[in-house]
């Protein structure tokens, strides 16, 4: 298993975990290309937060494509199965 680690706001970390939103959005920048790009991530691991007892969840990882988003290009992944969620209500 390979993961990406990204951190996220609450309101996107609750879409996620609740299974209402199914992407997530990052700047196609040369910062994102080098994390995203040529990996071979199996899971993305989401933390609200930099504290230790931060909301965690595994989610499983469906690929990504470069997009259009609001005129800005992005990457978007796809999200699968939410896979574990820890220290969230």
């Amino acid at each position: 298993m390979k993961a990406l680690y990204l951190i996220l706001h609450r309101k996107w970390f609750d879409a996620i975990a609740s299974g209402e939103k199914l992407k997530e959005y990052r700047d196609r920048t040369l910062y994102w290309q080098r994390r995203i790009e040529g990996h071979k991530h199996t899971e993305i691991h989401f933390c609200n937060g930099y504290r230790k007892e931060a909301p965690f969840m595994r989610v499983e990882y469906k690929g990504w494509h470069k997009t259009v988003l609001e005129g800005k290009p992005v990457y978007a992944l796809a999200l699968g199965k939410v896979l574990e969620i820890r220290n969230h209500p």
